[in-house]
């Protein structure tokens, strides 16, 4: 817990991905809209003080790398998707140190405007030490 409070929080929030995902027969045919929000946590002390993208984690990299693979994937879970993304955010670049993401399925149940699951992940956790 003390290495995260001494991290910062780079987010993308309302990432609206069309795709396969779910256990009903129609979920499995017709793409539907996921809204992923993600938290990156990583030390933004070199970047903000050189002003220079290098030192940074690039969350455009993160974002496309997530579109690709909601778009090329069919996970039957919103679980299994949750997992793959953050093993993804900790593959596109070393200084993630953990993800916080949500993943939700608006409109996957009457009367609910959406259903979904947050996940933390530490690198560690995902990828070992």
């Amino acid at each position: 817990m003390a290495e995260r409070e001494q991290l910062d929080r780079i987010f993308i929030r309302d990432l609206l991905v069309r795709g396969i995902i779910g256990i009903n027969p129609d979920e499995r045919v017709n793409r539907q809209d996921i809204l992923i929000n993600v938290t990156l946590w990583a030390n933004t002390r070199r970047p903000g003080a050189s002003d220079n993208v290098a030192d940074t984690v690039n969350y455009r990299t993160a974002a496309k790398a997530m579109i690709g693979h909601v778009e090329q994937n069919e996970p039957q879970l919103v679980e299994k998707l949750a997992a793959d993304l953050a093993r993804l955010c900790f593959q596109t670049d070393a200084r993630i140190r953990a993800v916080e993401l949500t993943v939700e399925k608006p409109g996957a149940v009457r009367f609910a405007r959406s259903v979904g699951l947050t996940i933390y992940r530490t690198r560690e956790e995902v990828l070992g030490p």
